[in-house]
């Protein structure tokens, strides 16, 4: 099986990929449907307005929706749906009948989720409980008055895992002038004509939160503020369509230093300055305005020690809780795969006798194996994927993990033996690089079954650079480089790991 060798080719790659992430104070982040028709109602004056709505029409399913499956797909179809109802009551011109029947198409699918007497739950996307209400409402009030050649529509209700009472308190703040709280900013738009300018939202970089819809929510007209401009660079990176999150340039680094470094790969260390001047007293954000949070003050943490360059610590603690540790402060729903980067983390900076570091990576613990799944795997808030919090949880117990990890390890391998695919890979739809990558890396980091993760080495080698979108945002997304990166050592995994691989001669510079 040639496609097992690690070549100077792979070596390149490695390279390019980490000169990319040097140069790029973004991150590189696949166009979202969501941002992409908030723009279409927020800045119709915005260069790359008909490139948007062709996004739109030419990405929307045969069924009517827009996005992923299993309930994914609601909010991008509320926010698709709502922007081309809105181009229609503009009297833009565009092909008036292309939209409608598009719009028609996309409040038929609506109209199944949520105007029948059972309706669809939803996943625990970001500002899913502010941005469905806000939506349903504008649908809603569309109905009252419909475009021309588009037909009466049912009214509609909200998912049964979803109410309007955080929305309702944080738009009465927004309204009065008070501060709500800074991840919130993330999803201004969710607040109609108050998030104009509201009081003490700050934009960072001509950016408010990472977000596209946030910063033109804010903005309100095509005023020569910096944000204006930061908007227009950010439709150009991807000709008109905008990505859901930007901005990521921690998050990003912090991750595919940690991927390659685990799988051997040697790194340059002029990244450590990056990640320590990313940490302050709160912690690391993903990226520049961003707010601090749990998940990537670990991740930095671990990258900075497997470069040698060990991070305060100390900043974790500000994370912990009584039974797990926490993203954000009063977060809703804790995150599985944060607290497997905080163990990974904890695991890097003990020392033998401290108790403070024992009892927390024992709480830890013991909060990941009372997650697993009947099945060995995990389920995580972050990603739509298992295979990417299994992993994060079953490397993160092996490596460090108390009592009992080493039987929840065995599990959540035999786990991803019993699911690969028939062509060697792995994924919850479909078969994608990306789940694939996850899966190697488990069985070869985690001492499974060589010959599976053998078998999966000529599915990475055949991957192009589509990824299907599986991270979560306020819709789904691709951290394009992270997910390089994931392939590329997970084939370094296979050449290096395995009996029946060789490796070639190849040299990172």
């Amino acid at each position: 099986m040639a496609g097992v060798q690690w070549t100077m080719h792979d070596d390149r790659a490695v390279a390019d990929l980490l000169d990319q992430v040097s140069a790029d104070p973004l991150g590189h982040v696949s166009s979202s449907l969501y941002e992409t028709a908030r723009l279409l109602v927020l800045a119709p004056w915005l260069t790359g307005h008909a490139a948007r709505l062709r996004f739109l029409l030419s990405t929307q399913n045969a069924d009517g929706s827009w996005g992923a499956p299993d309930g994914y797909g609601l909010v991008p179809t509320l926010s698709a749906t709502d922007a081309l109802l809105t181009l229609l009551r503009r009297a833009e011109p565009v092909d008036r009948q292309a939209v409608a029947a598009s719009a028609q198409r996309g409040l038929a699918r609506l109209t199944d989720w949520l105007a029948t007497g059972t309706r669809v739950s939803i996943p625990d996307t970001i500002a899913a409980e502010l941005i469905v209400p806000w939506l349903v409402d504008e649908l809603n009030a569309h109905r009252d008055q419909p475009p021309t050649g588009v037909p009466r529509w049912p009214a509609l209700g909200l998912p049964s895992n979803i109410d309007d009472r955080t929305r309702t308190k944080l738009h009465r703040m927004v309204r009065s002038g008070q501060t709500i709280p800074e991840k919130a900013w993330h999803s201004l738009e969710a607040f109609g004509a108050d998030a104009r300018r509201a009081a003490l939202v700050r934009p960072s970089h001509g950016v408010v939160c990472g977000s596209a819809a946030a910063t033109a929510a804010w903005l309100g007209d095509r005023s020569a503020h910096e944000a204006a401009g930061f908007l227009d660079h950010l439709q150009s990176l991807d000709n008109g369509p905008v990505r859901g999150i930007t901005r990521i340039a921690v998050f990003e680094t912090a991750w595919v230093v940690s991927m390659l470094a685990d799988a051997g790969v040697p790194l340059p260390r002029g990244f450590a300055s990056r990640l320590r001047d990313a940490c302050a007293d709160t912690g690391a954000p993903a990226g520049a305005g961003l707010p601090a949070d749990g998940d990537d003050t670990a991740a930095v943490l671990y990258a900075l020690s497997r470069l040698g360059e060990p991070g305060p610590v100390e900043i974790l603690w500000s994370y912990e809780g009584a039974e797990h540790f926490h993203c954000f402060p009063q977060e809703q729903t804790p995150s599985i795969s944060a607290n497997a980067h905080i163990l990974d983390a904890l695991g890097e900076y003990a020392r033998p006798g401290e108790p403070r570091f024992a009892a927390a990576i024992g709480k830890i613990t013991g909060y990941l194996l009372a997650e697993q799944r009947a099945d060995g795997s995990w389920q995580d808030k972050w990603h739509a994927s298992p295979y990417y919090a299994t992993t994060c949880c079953a490397q993160a117990l092996h490596r460090t993990g108390g009592p009992g990890a080493e039987r929840a390890v065995a599990r959540a391998l035999d786990w991803v033996l019993d699911t690969q695919r028939d062509d060697g890979s792995w994924g919850r739809w479909q078969g994608t690089a990306e789940e694939t990558a996850y899966a190697v890396q488990l069985l070869l980091l985690c001492g499974g079954d060589e010959d599976a993760a053998t078998r999966a080495a000529d599915f990475l080698r055949a991957a192009d650079d589509h990824h299907p979108p599986l991270w979560h945002d306020k819709d789904l997304y691709t951290p394009i480089t992270v997910v390089r990166a994931a392939r590329l050592a997970a084939l370094r995994l296979i050449a290096t790991r395995t009996r029946s691989t060789t490796m070639a001669l190849g040299v990172i510079p």
